[in-house]
């Protein structure tokens, strides 16, 4: 081993001078280590050495056998005696001999074969061995029997140790000796020519064959190129010809007790097992290997990896796998190890050979030269972007994952990398994903998370998938080592830019990709965006959806890893987030904050500056879209609210639940986590697609209704307002209709969750609301200001045009469901559970259940109910109902009336012919409700506004606070009517409401109140009719002497009075009567009884003939009023002068009346006269008292006179 002790002492550093020689030592060595020997199988050698290496032509061949033609003398290790007597010795042309002065041999130079020549065949020693193990026609070859020996497998082919102990001073000749550089010369002129660093080298040390061997890849001559791997295969099994190698690694061998060789123990052909020990603890973190000896097994390691026959070890364990895999691949430059690399985890490949392709991937990581084919490609790319720069530590430098990280930051930042370079960076990130333990910080760091959730998963990267699986956290838990480790995976890695880098989503979304996203490239990085689109939906199988969302939970916390998003705002992200390069961190910042840096610029306002340029906007609302279908995609979300959606979520785990929970306990949630579901939702409500699951729901109600700003690049919250608009449209279906409620009631927590509204009236809000958060707290608000300034006619309204027209938006949404109202739910939740249990929520429903039942309603919610009733009516928009029934005849009739006399207009056009039966039994609804108090009705409470404290002053004492007054107080102003004591304007409302009640019975609340019984008996049928005319008022009337009820006989009675007011309010009568109105009365003006009045003087009149059915009419009403006048007796005074002027014999009355009234006078002044015993003052008093009676009087029969 002389010629290897400076390599040694260079290896051992103690000459650093002698280096470059050392190292090609070391090279030339080398490759012997990873070439494993005697094997226990053995296969036909020569079909695979003749497919892999190219056979030499002839002169290439003579050179190499006139090397190995001599029988070598015996040295290095001590001999092994053969058994039996030892042959006579030739003399040995192979053994270097000394020239003598005056005859120097040219580098180059070899002798002639001499004809005595000796073969190992015809050894003593060897032959028996060759005969028995290599085939006849390579005997004559010394070469061919050498690789037919080394390469013995089976073990009852084992050479004896005799024909072992030959071969090893046979191949450790060659090795010195000067005639195999000669040889190497003579084939290699050429190439030595252009290498000049190898034709430098000092003849016979070995050294020139060991830099041709490290400059092999840039041979460009192909005889030498063969020459050279013929010699290395041939040279290189046993790993004591490896200069230096011996004293690197001679401790490390002893203390991992990988055997050694010792002199005079044992003469071992082979060391590959050795070797392949010392690999094997190389990569293992456990063990510890010394610097000198790691930097020999990564050398050994880069001089094999052009072609797998150079690591014996590798060799003799993947042949047969190699034949079943890889027969059609020709060996050299990496391909045979890449084939076998990508059958790695194939169920027929050999656990041998899987275990031994391990280590060499190991060895990869830790070293990207001992991939020939990765060094080769990106030899050049790696020169240019300074990702191996010679003066710094290997140990970085040289790692497979910095390597990625350098070539991928440039590719990422636009740099031109060479597409072979890509091809073989995607292969080993694939590599690296596919085998978690090619990580050693994922072994060392996730071990424990390994041995108890994820063992046994070792192939096609599931053990990393099922790490993502618990780092997600669900069946598990992460260390936060682990996490860490797997977050540098995967920057390393980078599947974000072609998922085929992930083998286990691969597999698992191939059919997926194959039906939903075949219109996208393969390989593209959208593909994982496609995948997200369609998660959830029917196109999703099971498995892809779980190996996606593991993946994307890593993605989702650096934004770097979304190829596209980083493409299309790195320049944004600098500029406004000051981020640094793809491969560096900041503290600062760290990499989830980048995301949200961005997003909150992306939707400033325009007045704040959007400052994100168009490409990068669309971007962000990409990728916020697919981050809402999963809550652990939002890495800032979950991280802050971890707490709360345990307490509060633990249930909820269906998709899109998980967030919905948060919001619907937004008041609940610890302060960080409230900001950020606010922030959130505040985010959704100006995009509202950001909800992908909603907008998957109520596509067909988009599609029809709402296309156009579905198409919108930015939406501000008009989606969503379209959605609310067409809820209850046929298209609408029970989860969209679910999402778009579940939405409006988040609004009403905050009133920023509402985007139009919020910057419509946000500077008014400041101004007019302060400290006001809650939605419909502001709602109420704003259009209490409004309301009031409108009442007090200000010149100049406190709320804005603009916070105006949206707030009358929010108040028509909150009237759509009782649920919109907090305060109202809350107040009536109990009722709504006892009378409106099975109502479903929407369209107004329970509300309008509540208004049905309001009679048994708790005091709570009558209240509240009442007050909704009198807005309602106020404004009539409001109410939901109504405008929902009555939306096309609103648009027919009423299209050019204000909108808070809708109802007006639909009451006025209620009989009219084209009018809609729901609408009309709408307006109905709203006019018993009007008729039941005064208060909801806004006209006649405005006309009658001096009436009712006049004349029904006692009707509002009795009645007690918080209840309603059932129709009291319009009953008492139907009776001034008849009195014909009311106001004009007041006069004109209560006139429309008895000829309205006239017509329908049920608009009369005290008549359905103390009549009920009698209708149902007397008038069953009358009141059955769908249509109501007034049969059941005519009905009541005619049956009146059968009615027993003093209540309901009274109201009849109040009936009577008010008919005689004017025939208008008798619908019977005047319809009976119309054509005689028409002849007989054309000129008499309606109204204050006067056409009555007319009529009943044609009826008296012998000469007036009137229709049959009128005159029958009038002569019954003359009975009725003549009969209630006898069983309804005067209530006071005024209400007798009434019944007096009103009656038949009035003139005969006042004649009485005046007569009584001149006695008594008369009377007065006689008995004043005679007896003298009245004072003046009493006198005086009854004077004054009589004078006041006869006026009254006087004014009676004025009145009296004009009718």
């Amino acid at each position: 081993m002389a010629a290897c002790g400076r390599g040694s002492s260079v290896l051992a550093a103690v000459s650093r001078r002698r280096w470059p020689r050392a190292s090609h030592c070391l090279l030339a060595a080398a490759l012997t280590l990873l070439l494993p020997s005697l094997c226990a199988m053995q296969p036909p050698p020569d079909r695979d050495r003749a497919r892999d290496t190219p056979p030499l032509n002839h002169r290439g061949q003579q050179e190499i056998e006139a090397v190995g033609q001599g029988r070598p003398q015996f040295q290095g290790p001590p001999q092994v005696q053969p058994q039996g007597p030892v042959p006579a010795q030739p003399r040995l042309p192979f053994q270097a001999q000394p020239q003598g002065p005056g005859q120097p041999r040219a580098p180059g130079q070899f002798q002639a074969p001499r004809k005595n020549i000796w073969r190992i065949s015809e050894d003593p020693m060897c032959h028996e061995d060759v005969a028995r193990v290599c085939p006849k026609h390579t005997w004559q070859n010394n070469f061919a029997v050498l690789e037919c020996l080394q390469d013995v497998r089976e073990v009852d082919d084992e050479i004896s140790s005799d024909c072992n102990h030959l071969l090893w001073n046979y191949k450790f000749n060659l090795t010195t000796d000067p005639k195999f550089e000669a040889a190497a010369g003579e084939v290699c002129k050429t190439t030595l020519g252009e290498v000049k660093e190898c034709a430098d080298q000092e003849p016979g040390k070995g050294y020139i064959i060991s830099c041709l061997i490290e400059h092999r890849a840039n041979i460009t001559e192909y005889q030498c190129r063969q020459f050279i791997t013929k010699m290395t295969a041939i040279i290189f099994s046993d790993y004591q010809l490896i200069c230096g190698f011996v004293d690197s690694c001679k401790s490390d061998i002893n203390q991992l007790k990988c055997g050694s060789i010792r002199p005079g123990e044992k003469d071992v052909h082979s060391q590959g097992e050795v070797v392949s020990c010392l690999e094997k603890a190389l990569v293992n973190e456990d063990k510890l290997i010394s610097e000198n000896c790691k930097k020999a097994i990564l050398r050994v390691a880069e001089l094999s990896s052009d072609d797998f026959h150079l690591d014996r070890h590798l060799y003799f364990s993947c042949r047969d796998d190699r034949e079943r895999f890889c027969e059609d691949i020709q060996g050299g430059e990496g391909r045979v190890y890449k084939c076998l690399f990508n059958h790695k985890f194939e169920d027929a490949m050999s656990d041998k050979c899987r275990e031994a392709l391990t280590t060499r991937q190991k060895l990869i990581a830790q070293d990207y030269k001992v991939s020939y084919s990765l060094a080769k490609a990106c030899k050049v790319d790696l020169r240019k972007y300074r990702c191996n720069a010679d003066n710094l530590p290997r140990a970085r430098e040289a790692r497979l994952s910095y390597l990625l990280l350098c070539l991928e930051s440039s590719v990422h930042r636009g740099r031109q990398v060479s597409g072979e370079c890509q091809g073989e960076m995607l292969d080993y990130r694939r590599m690296l994903m596919e085998d978690f333990s090619l990580n050693p910080e994922i072994v060392l760091n996730c071990r424990t998370e390994i041995e108890l959730h994820c063992s046994g998963l070792h192939r096609k990267g599931r053990t990393l998938h099922c790490l993502m699986r618990l780092g997600r956290g669900d069946k598990g838990s992460l260390g936060q080592s682990c996490q860490q480790a797997l977050q540098s995976l995967i920057q390393e890695t980078d599947p974000g830019a072609d998922y085929r880098i992930d083998r286990a989503l691969n597999e698992a979304c191939e059919s997926v990709i194959q039906t939903a996203c075949k219109h996208i490239r393969n390989g593209d990085p959208m593909i994982l965006s496609c995948l997200m689109e369609h998660l959830y939906t029917e196109k999703m199988v099971e498995e892809c959806e779980h190996r996606l969302l593991e993946l994307q939970y890593f993605i989702s916390r650096d934004w770097k890893l979304d190829l596209v998003l980083y493409r299309k705002c790195q320049g944004d992200a600098s500029r406004l987030c000051h981020t640094q390069g793809w491969n560096q961190t900041s503290e600062m910042l760290p990499p989830g904050a980048v995301f949200s840096c961005l997003y909150r610029h992306a939707y400033r306002t325009e007045e704040q500056g959007r400052r994100l340029s168009r490409d990068c906007r669309a971007e962000i609302q990409r990728i916020l879209h697919q981050r809402a279908l999963d809550v652990k995609l939002e890495p800032a979300l979950q991280e802050r609210c971890i707490i709360d959606l345990g307490k509060w979520c633990s249930e909820k785990t269906d998709p899109g639940q998980e967030l919905e929970c948060l919001q619907d306990h937004l008041d609940d949630l610890a302060v960080e986590c409230r900001e950020i579901v606010g922030n959130l939702t505040e985010l959704e409500s100006e995009d509202i697609q950001i909800e992908a699951l909603l907008m998957r729901a109520c596509d067909p109600v988009v599609q029809t209704y709402c296309h156009e700003l579905a198409d919108n690049q930015i939406d501000t919250g008009d989606l969503m307002e379209c959605l609310v608009q067409n809820k209850h449209q046929k298209e609408m279906n029970e989860k969209c209709t679910v999402g778009v409620t579940h939405f409006q009631l988040v609004q009403m927590k905050d009133f920023r969750f509402s985007y139009k509204f919020k910057m419509a009236c946000k500077e008014d809000v400041l101004k007019l609301c302060p400290n006001i958060k809650k939605k419909v707290d502001v709602v109420i608000c704003l259009s209490t200001t409004v309301r009031n300034d409108t009442l007090q006619d200000n010149k100049e309204q406190r709320v804005s045009m603009k916070c105006r027209k949206q707030l009358r938006v929010e108040e028509l949404e909150m009237t759509e469901d009782i649920r919109l109202e907090p305060e109202l739910y809350v107040s009536c939740k109990t009722d709504i559970d006892k009378y409106c249990q099975n109502v479903p929520f929407g369209n107004a429903q329970v509300v309008e259940c509540l208004k049905d039942v309001k009679k048994f309603l708790s005091n709570r919610c009558h209240d509240k109910i009442f007050k909704l009733q009198e807005t309602e009516m106020s404004d009539p928009e409001l109410d939901y109902t109504l405008m929902r029934v009555c939306k096309q005849m609103i648009k027919r009739y009423c299209a050019d009336a204000d909108s808070k006399n809708v109802l007006q207009c639909l009451k006025q056009n209620k009989n009219a012919e084209l009018m809609d039966p729901k609408c009309k039994q709408m307006i109905t609804k709203r006019q018993i409700t009007q008729n039941t108090d005064y208060r909801l009705n806004p006209v006649l409470r405005k006309a009658c506004k001096a009436d009712i404290p006049k004349f029904c002053q006692s009707v509002l004492n009795n009645v007690k606070d918080g209840k309603e007054l059932e129709g009291q107080v319009v009953s008492c102003l139907k009776l001034k009517y008849a009195d014909q004591r009311l106001s004009s304007d007041c006069e004109d409302q209560i006139r429309v409401i008895i000829q309205e009640s006239a017509l329908d019975y049920r608009l009369d609340p005290q008549l359905q109140i103390h009549c009920t019984k009698e209708i149902n008996t007397l008038c069953a049928e009358e009141a059955a009719a769908q249509e109501q005319t007034g049969q059941v008022e005519e009905c009541l009337k005619i049956n009146l002497l059968k009615i027993t009820g003093d209540a309901c006989k009274k109201e009849v009675l109040n009936m009577l009075q008010e008919s005689k007011a004017d025939i208008f309010v008798d619908p019977v009568l005047h319809a009976a009567c119309g054509l005689d109105i028409k002849h007989q009365c054309a000129s008499i003006l309606p109204g204050k009884g006067r056409q009555m009045s007319c009529l009943l003087e044609a009826l008296e009149d012998k000469t007036v003939r009137l229709q049959p059915d009128c005159k029958k009419r009038l002569q019954d009403r003359l009975e009725m009023w003549s009969y209630a006048a006898k069983v309804a007796p005067a209530e006071g005074f005024a209400d007798l002068a009434y019944q007096v002027m009103t009656s038949p014999s009035k003139n005969y009355l006042m004649g009485l009346l005046a007569l009584g009234v001149c006695v008594l006078f008369l009377l007065g002044m006689t008995c004043g006269r005679i007896t003298k015993r009245v004072t003046r003052e009493l006198k005086d008093r009854f004077y004054l008292r009589n004078k006041c009676a006869s006026q009254k009087l006087l004014l009676l029969l004025q009145q009296d006179s004009s009718l």
